[in-house]
């Protein structure tokens, strides 16, 4: 987890009311429930369903949101190839992109694969880079490729700080309860979450109302999306099964590179872009290799996402932006 520029507003609180002021987020809350960057796309609640947007669509929104953020995805530094020659280039025009929404997302999320090949050099790119971006507050949740020859080891010397067990984390925010799982710690058992983060997140909603809107950050999907190509996590209805009682439940990640979504009961999943190279539909070859793209034509592929959030509604309002 990074934060940056802490001032006034995000000061520790005793009063749990000023505490969850939807503009008052504290470091306490940061740290003790703790968390993805890859493609534009702005979330609204209302009404306990989750609705989405493309940008450029009308929305019948507030001016002032509640609460707004960012995600962006495999920003893959260190990843050298056809695909994309230099994803480092992308990555800093995908925060830019950020950086020019308008206003300053009230925090900025990571949904994983920061790095290629998980090297402490690669980390600190990542890191220096997106203190760039002008947000109060980083998330991370780490892919595969930060994590699976070390268990998240160097992951979490970087971005784990505030974190519980391998990485895992939630937050209180405008309303919004966030959590944030870890599910790539190793190649052998990829898209797994394991019975420690099981009991967690079981523990950590069951004081929570009914109510209140939940969004879930991981790298790879919590819902079958080809598990033949590890695009799904093994034990996710478990996981989703402590979370049926909430009105609206959103779940975002990135893994594969391309826009997906899909609606289960009162869950909504969207997979998310990337800011480095795509890769093919599912099912479209026999395995999912790095796309190259015909030239002027990568950054159709690329992009972020954009959650804007109305206290006293139960919508996420979502906009997704390809890089400009």
């Amino acid at each position: 987890m990074i934060t940056r520029n802490p001032d006034d507003r995000y000061a520790d609180f005793e009063d749990e009311d000023a505490a969850r002021d939807p503009q008052r987020m504290t470091r306490r809350q940061l740290m003790r429930h703790s968390a993805w960057f890859g493609a534009a796309v702005g979330l609204a609640v209302v009404g306990g369903e989750v609705v989405s947007h493309v940008a450029g669509t009308a929305l019948a929104a507030p001016a002032r949101p509640t609460l707004r953020f960012a995600q962006v995805s495999d920003s893959h530094i260190g990843f050298t190839g056809t695909a994309n020659t230099s994803v480092t280039d992308t990555f800093a025009e995908a925060i830019s992109q950020v950086n020019s929404l308008g206003y300053e997302p009230d925090f900025v999320i990571h949904t994983g694969d920061l790095t290629h090949l998980a090297t402490p050099e690669q980390f600190d790119q990542v890191k220096q880079m997106m203190r760039g971006l002008k947000t109060p507050h980083v998330f991370t949740v780490p892919g595969e490729h930060d994590s699976s020859d070390d268990g998240g080891s160097r992951y979490r010397t970087t971005f784990g700080d505030g974190t519980r067990g391998d990485g895992w984390y939630s937050f209180d925010i405008a309303g919004v309860h966030v959590i944030g799982l870890v599910n790539t710690l190793n190649l052998a058992d990829l898209g797994h979450l394991g019975q420690d983060q099981l009991d967690f997140v079981q523990k950590d909603v069951a004081g929570l109302s009914s109510d209140t809107p939940i969004i879930v950050f991981s790298h790879i999907p919590l819902f079958a999306m080809y598990p033949q190509w590890g695009w799904g996590t093994d034990d996710a209805a478990q996981a989703l099964s402590y979370l049926k009682r909430f009105s609206s439940v959103t779940c975002l990640n990135g893994h594969v590179h391309q826009l997906f979504t899909k609606t289960e009961g009162n869950v909504t999943f969207y997979s998310g872009t990337t800011t480095a190279y795509p890769l093919p539909k599912p099912g479209d070859g026999p395995a999912p290799k790095p796309v190259t793209l015909p030239a002027g034509k990568l950054h159709d592929a690329l992009g972020i996402r954009e959650v804007t959030y109305q206290r006293g509604q139960q919508q996420l309002a979502i906009k997704e932006q390809t890089l400009k």
